[in-house]
């Protein structure tokens, strides 16, 4: 029996807001804006990527955009099976387009996920993110206004962009005022830096869990370590191979990362950039790296038991992911 995947109850926890914009809304805006639709067939390395995801920043010039965002994330976690998203954002990158006021975008994106929570039945929380490559004190003022959102809307406080030459560790007080007010700590790390960056956000940032962090599996004794803790790693496959992470995708350390019990989910990260859905990542990880229907409705459960959902979401979310597998 083939299991529909579509049909597997699932958490999207690291999927950048900006990024979920599907390839016809990113034509439509950058018409909008009279300027070319970006365009790539590779990237070179993360710096080549960065400048790429700039490129579609710089197209959104009004509000109405970020919804019309919204509103096709939600339907497409809808069609892919999603009952919860994650998404990440960083509300200091649409401030210029609310009077330069980051809690001003914040309540808007806030409000247009509440809205497409009511009308899709997906539920929409936001991890709110810093770039590590910015001064401390802006990720402080990111990290207070998370924590002001704390039970309202926000449930996460993470840290992204290049790790190469940007520890996590200078930004301690940032996560320190996220995880006083009830967020979940949930970094990016293990990505372009070895298993030393994983290291640091287990043992200094205390993660709950890790986007990426595939590159633990080079660290056997850590690894060991992660699974013990049973800190998730919020894994994405297509992303690690774009990104020259992997070689391909038949090399992907996710099969070994289950094996060795690590908690992981499956996610799409940068759809607009990198490819597929997380439905696909769901399916490419069934077809190409060999995983049985049991560990995908583990990734799943991942999704769920990991995430800042509400208990009731947790609650149904699981039952339906035992349901699937029955």
């Amino acid at each position: 029996m083939t299991r529909d995947l579509a049909l597997l109850p699932k958490g999207h926890l690291h999927l950048h807001f900006e990024a979920s914009m599907r390839p016809a809304t990113l034509r439509d805006i950058a018409a909008e804006a009279d300027e070319p639709v970006p365009s790539w067939a590779d990237f070179a390395d993360f710096t080549d990527f960065e400048a790429a995801y700039g490129d579609v920043l710089r197209l959104i010039r009004r509000p109405d955009q970020l919804e019309r965002i919204m509103t096709e994330m939600a339907d497409d976690a809808q069609a892919d099976g999603v009952v919860y998203v994650e998404v990440t954002l960083a509300p200091v990158l649409h401030a210029h387009l609310f009077g330069d006021d980051a809690q001003a975008a914040l309540d808007f994106l806030l409000a247009a996920a509440k809205r497409e929570e009511d009308r899709t039945g997906v539920v929409i929380r936001a991890m709110i993110a810093s770039a590590r490559t910015v001064a401390v004190e802006l990720a402080v003022a990111d990290a207070r206004l998370a924590a002001a959102y704390a039970g309202r809307g926000v449930v996460a406080y993470g840290l992204h962009a290049d790790e190469r030459g940007f520890p996590a560790a200078p930004f301690l007080e940032a996560f320190e005022i996220a995880r006083d007010a009830g967020l979940l700590i949930t970094p990016h790390a293990g990505e372009l830096v070895g298993p030393e960056s994983v290291r640091e956000a287990v043992e200094v940032l205390h993660a709950d869990r890790i986007l990426h962090g595939v590159r633990v599996i080079e660290d056997p004794e850590l690894t060991a370590e992660v699974a013990r803790l049973g800190v998730t790693l919020d894994v994405c496959p297509s992303s690690n191979v774009v990104l020259h992470v992997v070689p391909d995708l038949e090399h992907h350390p996710l099969p070994a990362l289950l094996a060795a019990g690590v908690s992981c989910s499956i996610n799409a990260d940068d759809p607009i950039q990198f490819g597929p859905d997380v439905l696909e990542e769901y399916e490419l990880a069934r077809e190409r790296l060999g995983l049985t229907d049991e560990q995908l409705a583990g990734c799943a459960r991942a999704s769920i038991t990991a995430s800042g959902a509400p208990e009731d979401v947790r609650t149904r979310a699981l039952a339906d992911i035992d349901a699937w597998l029955a």
